[in-house]
Formats: structure tokens, sequence, C-alpha cells
């Protein structure tokens, strides 16, 4: 009986030991896993972008709010989201598809550039033919402490889409 009781005092200790090394292992995966989530490139950034939004689960859907501000940075995605939400599913600002530039699509030969970087920015060119039609879109990231964003989009021909939200101010 003697032997029994001190089997079971130790038992607390060892249950209590285990535990705690459970715990410990457990702390220490999530930091590995929070600490190698590789922040994307420029280039990737965009190109994720695209994917989603092809497969209609991107930021200009309308549960797309936390994937505005993955995307773009604050002061675009405030833009992007409050047009949105005013335009209540009729035209807003954003008129069109903006990641094309049109209304029709009929997209083609898809191209998007690696990045070219200017200090603490990067431009990403995209190409496409759409109906024929050759096009080229400019993406404008900047880098901040969430990683890349994009700061605006340059249509060409003087028009951006932080300009279009300026004009309609």
């Amino acid at each position: 009986m003697f032997r029994e009781s001190r089997r079971l005092m130790k038992s607390p200790k060892l249950i209590l030991t285990m535990a705690a090394l459970i715990l410990m292992a457990s702390a220490s995966r999530s930091h590995q896993a929070q600490s190698s989530v590789r922040r994307m490139s420029p280039t990737e950034l965009v190109a994720d972008l695209y994917k989603q939004h092809n497969r209609k689960r991107g930021p200009f859907q309308p549960e797309g709010r936390r994937l505005v501000y993955r995307y773009f940075e604050k002061t675009l995605a405030d833009m992007i989201w409050k047009d949105a939400a005013s335009s209540k599913h009729e035209v807003g600002v954003i008129d069109g598809d903006p990641l094309y530039d049109a209304q029709d699509m009929d997209i083609k030969n898809l191209v998007i550039s690696k990045a070219v970087y200017d200090g603490g920015q990067a431009r990403v060119n995209l190409t496409f033919e759409n109906f024929g039609q050759k096009k080229t879109i400019e993406f404008l990231l900047t880098n901040g402490r969430t990683g890349w964003r994009i700061s605006d989009i340059d249509y060409g021909e003087g028009r951006t889409l932080v300009g279009e939200f300026k004009e309609i101010r």
C-alpha cells in the first residue's frame, strides 16, 4: 500500500510535467508556423490577386472586404470598399472590372512580368489581349510593415484607379 501511495504522489507531478512539455511543443509549433509565413513578392501578390479574382473569390466580390486589405494598401483599400458598400450592387466609381479595365472580357495571353524595384516601391506590368486588342496594365506597389500592397493601378493614357476615385470626389 505504501508503494501505491508513492506512485500516486508522483503521478500528479508526472502529469503536470507532461502537460507542460505538450504545451511548450504546441507553442513552439505555433510560433514556427507564424514565422514561416512567407511574404509574397510584388509579382506573386499580383498573380495571386488574379488567381483569386478569376476563381470569383477576389476582393471585388461582395464578401471580399478582408481580401481588399490583403492586396491593396490601406488608403486605396478604403476607397475600394467604400465604393462597393455605397453603390449597393449598382455602378459606382468602379464601373467595370478594375483588373482588366473592361466591362466585357475575352481574355487571352495573360502575362505578368517580373517586378521592377525602386526603393520601397515596385512596378509589375501585366499584358493580355481582350477581344483581340492588346492591353498593358501597370501595378504600383509599396512595401510596408505587412508586406507588399498595391497602391495604384495605371491603365495608361493618364488613367489610374486612384485617379478615378479622386475624380469623383
